[in-house]
């Protein structure tokens, strides 16, 4: 690996689309710098998400950051969101240039 590159966390937030106003300040609270927001469609326990409308919709936003704050990301994840909507995060290494982005 090239000595340029910092390790860092991603983040990723697969979730219900109504979710998105909820937790996009929320994320910044918990540290977060910067994150990335895409549409997602698929199928898991809640049946096809196909995002034919709104409430079928779901949004997957990812953010890259320290270890100290994926970890605060997940804990209000789960301690906010996971009894009540359909919500799935994963946290992977990632190595980064510019790290001071993140």
């Amino acid at each position: 690996m090239s000595p340029a590159l910092t390790p860092k966390k991603l983040v990723t937030i697969v979730c219900e689309a109504e979710l998105e106003a909820l937790l996009l300040p929320e994320l910044k609270r918990q540290g977060a710098r910067g994150y990335t927001l895409t549409e997602a469609r698929g199928q898991g326990d809640r049946g096809v998400r196909d995002g034919a409308w709104r409430a079928s919709s779901n949004i997957r936003i990812e953010v890259l950051c320290d270890d100290a704050v994926a970890g605060k990301i997940v804990d209000m994840l789960q301690t906010r969101f996971y009894a009540d909507y359909g919500i799935v995060v994963f946290v992977v290494d990632a190595s980064v240039l510019r790290p001071a982005k993140f």
